[in-house]
């Protein structure tokens, strides 16, 4: 026993199998099982093909409005100077600026991993001259070798 729904049914309600497959066979239609675990089972009499293409539609248009993230990395040594700080400061603003997370991390190589403290603070002072056009996602934190840390661009209003 199956409970026959669809839009075309003359009398929705609960038939054999057997007889509701008649009924879809009598209207040129597809018998669709649609709530298998309902009691008793629902089906709905529609053109099967039909109901496939409108479901990729409607995924296809799920993934299009779906919004893509792009990760932009930007790489330090736990001694970067001024100039190459201000340089990749630079690049930063124009990746948040254009939507952009930023995943910034200091890479520790050899004994440098005594210098923490610095890829720390050097991170820090990344994030607060980057206040403005993001906000800190992941605070800075150490993975092995790299001290990684995320930022988000603010949304534009």
């Amino acid at each position: 026993m199956v409970r026959v729904v669809g839009e075309n049914v003359n009398n929705p309600g609960v038939y054999p199998l057997r007889e509701a497959l008649n009924i879809a066979n009598s209207l040129g239609l597809d018998l669709v099982e649609i709530s298998p675990n309902a009691d008793p089972p629902v089906c709905k009499v529609i053109d099967y093909s039909k109901f496939l293409y409108q479901q990729k539609k409607k995924q296809k248009e799920m993934k299009a409005k779906a919004v893509k993230v792009v990760v932009k990395e930007i790489r330090f040594g736990p001694q970067t100077d001024e100039h190459d700080f201000q340089f990749k400061l630079r690049h930063a603003q124009k990746f948040l600026k254009d939507g952009a997370k930023v995943k910034a991390f200091v890479f520790f190589k050899g004994r440098s991993i005594l210098f923490k403290e610095q890829g720390e603070i050097l991170l820090l002072r990344f994030a607060t001259e980057l206040e403005e056009l993001g906000k800190v996602e992941q605070m800075p934190k150490l993975e092995g070798k790299r001290m990684t840390m995320f930022i988000s661009p603010k949304k534009a209003k």
